[in-house]
């Protein structure tokens, strides 16, 4: 009996042990993953969104300056230079973003964007802005990562 409970612990004691070999291998595997490619879709997630709310003021210019003195209101900013500003803003930063060229510049005035939107206009949506928020955060915190115009300058400038 004392063989058998022995062998029987030995065998859960393998399987445990095997169990988190594989985690650590998969920890290990998903640590390497190089922060170029995980910054590709921040890029594009967040790119998309500003892009669509770009084009969606320009397919109606007179309903979005109607929305801006009517529903957003906001402060300190005439309707019509907050449209402008907003539509300037949602059209040049996703073209900047995919690129990759100015990355933390255009997460920084995006992130801006982001808070007066929060804040201002639609506090009840901090649910969508967050995760924008974060998403954002990283890129600027972090940048576009080398697989981007900013990484291939680096690399040009690092090199003289």
């Amino acid at each position: 009996m004392n063989t058998t409970a022995s062998s029987t612990k030995s065998a859960a004691g393998g399987g445990a042990t095997r169990l988190l070999t594989g985690i650590e291998r998969a920890i290990g595997w998903l640590e390497r993953v190089p922060y170029s490619l995980l910054a590709l879709p921040l890029r594009f997630a967040v790119a998309t969104v500003f892009w669509n709310s770009g084009t969606t003021k320009l397919a109606n210019w007179a309903a979005t300056l109607q929305l801006f003195e009517d529903e957003y209101r906001v402060p300190l900013l005439p309707p019509e230079l907050a449209a402008y500003l907003s539509a300037t803003i949602a059209l040049t930063t996703p073209v900047l973003l995919v690129l990759g060229l100015l990355t933390r510049p255009a997460a920084l005035v995006l992130l801006g964007m982001t808070s007066v939107i929060e804040v201002f206009v639609y506090p009840q949506a901090w649910p969508t802005h967050i995760q924008l928020a974060a998403m954002l955060l990283v890129l600027l915190c972090r940048g576009a990562g080398s697989w981007s115009i900013d990484g291939l300058l680096r690399r040009r400038f690092d090199r003289r």
